[in-house]
């Protein structure tokens, strides 16, 4: 682990902690949530519980109450369970897709065209995106944790607009996803996206407002960030690469099949990448009986979206963006990656 961590934008300060500060953090996060069935301790490894304390700025009650509700989700969600079979109408268009290339640093690329929306239904839509970030993580190589996000806004208008289907993305990914995005590149944004950014972009920390990235086709400065991050040749040409080859839902779901095969050993304690040291339960844990209380004041949240509800009555938010909305730190919103 890195020793040199940032603390919240809120004091404005930096702090830093040791190897050993951190594993004391990473031990005390594992004793208050206590004894876990084994389906559940696989997802309390230590760099799992490193995401929740970076992604609440190492504040030990604030990423203990995430990841229990987290570890509840899970419990009653089950998104390790979700087949392409389930999802595989939502992915027709190619709204969102793993690409078949990853980034010049090995990590999984999620594709998200908005204007490519072909459902309605709010759960059908959350169901796949989450699909998505679970395969996405499957195919991760074991040294790397985060993925890319390529945003494609061609063809996008006001009539994608959906503010309850942001607010359900951004409560899933802000809450369950935390520190997995490296870095989300806006490909084309058109100009009424600029004033909604405008808003938005105070609610984040300087590390989290780096993370995204604004590309243009007609600006060469801009180009460049995706020219350093990617093989210019396996990018699809929508993004400026050289592969013409385009989304087939045909073949896509192909790969999909394939991946589902692969998940259930994935999810598995003899997965060197989950490994992480649990006491066995002395009995059956009922995760519905976890209390989440803690000193974590909800307000902060409730602000962040009591300005989304302006923001969105005014300018409008786009379906598959409202991971640019929710990351940030306690001081404004929540973490999303």
């Amino acid at each position: 682990m890195s020793a040199g961590l940032k603390k919240s934008s809120s004091n404005g300060c930096e702090k830093s902690l040791t190897s050993e500060e951190q594993q004391s953090k990473i031990n005390e996060i594992r004793r208050l949530v206590g004894p876990l069935p084994e389906k559940l301790a696989i997802y309390c490894s230590d760099a799992a519980i490193a995401r929740y304390l970076r992604a609440r700025n190492w504040n030990v009650k604030k990423a203990t109450k995430m990841l229990k509700e987290t570890l509840k989700w899970r419990a009653e969600y089950k998104p390790e369970e979700i087949r392409w079979e389930e999802v595989a109408h939502e992915a027709e268009t190619g709204k969102i897709y793993r690409s078949n290339y990853v980034d010049k640093h090995g990590r999984t690329v999620l594709v998200m065209r908005p204007s490519c929306q072909n459902s309605k239904s709010t759960k059908g839509q959350i169901r796949y995106l989450v699909y998505c970030m679970e395969n996405a993580i499957v195919n991760l190589p074991p040294d790397q944790e985060q993925m890319v996000w390529l945003i494609d806004f061609n063809g996008f208008n006001m009539s994608h607009i959906s503010v309850k289907l942001t607010r359900e993305t951004a409560h899933v990914l802000q809450d369950h996803y935390p520190e997995r995005l490296g870095v989300a590149i806006l490909y084309n944004p058109p100009k009424f996206f600029e004033p909604f950014w405008t808003v938005v972009k105070p609610f984040l920390e300087a590390k989290t407002q780096n993370k995204v990235k604004f590309a243009y086709s007609d600006d060469l400065n801009t180009k460049k960030i995706v020219e350093d991050l990617f093989d210019m040749e396996k990018l699809e040409s929508a993004f400026g690469g050289n592969d013409d080859s385009g989304f087939d839902v045909n073949k896509y779901a192909e790969r999909m099949r394939e991946d589902d095969k692969r998940i259930p050993a994935f999810w598995t304690r003899e997965n060197p990448q989950l490994a992480a040291p649990q006491p066995a339960p002395t009995c059956s844990v009922d995760l519905s009986s976890v209390n989440l209380n803690s000193d974590f004041d909800a307000s902060d949240n409730d602000k962040v979206h009591s300005s989304l509800s302006h923001v969105s009555d005014s300018e409008g938010l786009p379906p598959n963006k409202g991971v640019l909305v929710t990351e940030g730190s306690d001081n404004g919103s929540r973490e999303v990656h």
